[in-house]
């Protein structure tokens, strides 16, 4: 009795296994919106995840409320989403133009990534990730008032745009204006609250404002 037990229960372990290692069914966007929505942490995890592969613009807000997910790989994966679909013009010619412009900016080639990136705005001015990414260079390269243009043309199209917001802030700081910075920083926690590196940039700029107030630096 204690073979045959055994071995049925050596059977009913592999059955378990092989239906665990069948791939689950392809979501579809509906489903994806409802898992993110309402599923358990695993469920909303996976939708995530799958709005990051497959999803478009019009799926943004639904990603953007998720950054507040109590789950923290939940909100990991609708950042990194977020940053998926942003990247997504729609139009293939543009998108490969993108992927080169990230290759150049990669590269270190600041000058050659600017000119891709103006054919890309030039071509779509709706993409605003393609405005982003050249506000990024001007920025990196020292070039403040053509990258705060570029982040308010970000803005028009993409006003939940984490990533702009934050960049306004780091160009203020270059520009001197404390009070200014801090306003955008903490209007990027507003729409993303998990940057850590903005958050603690709030903390100093709010002690560093308190100092300068009472008159000891």
């Amino acid at each position: 009795m204690k073979l045959v037990a055994a071995a049925l229960a050596a059977t009913l372990l592999l059955s378990a296994a092989a239906v665990a290692a069948q791939p689950s069914p392809p979501l579809t966007r509906e489903q994806a919106l409802e898992r993110l929505g309402r599923g358990d942490a695993e469920a909303r995890a996976e939708a995530a995840a799958w709005l990051g592969d497959h999803g478009a613009m019009r799926d943004a807000p639904a990603l953007v409320q998720a950054l507040r997910d109590r789950d923290g790989v939940v909100r990991g994966l609708a950042e990194n989403a977020l940053w998926q679909v942003w990247g997504r013009s729609g139009d293939p010619e543009v998108d490969a133009l993108f992927a080169l412009g990230v290759e150049q900016m990669s590269q270190r080639a600041p000058r050659a990534a600017i000119e891709t990136f103006t054919k890309i705005v030039d071509q779509k001015p709706d993409f605003a990730e393609g405005w982003n990414k050249r506000a990024t260079i001007y920025y990196l390269i020292g070039e403040y008032e053509k990258s705060l243009k570029d982040c308010d043309e970000v803005m028009k199209r993409n006003p939940s745009h984490f990533g702009a917001l934050a960049g306004y802030g780091q160009i203020y700081l270059q520009l001197g204006k404390p009070e200014r910075a801090l306003e955008y920083f903490q209007r990027a926690l507003d729409v993303n609250p998990n940057m850590e590196q903005v958050e603690a940039a709030v903390e100093q700029l709010k002690a560093l404002l308190i100092q300068k107030r009472r008159g000891t630096i």
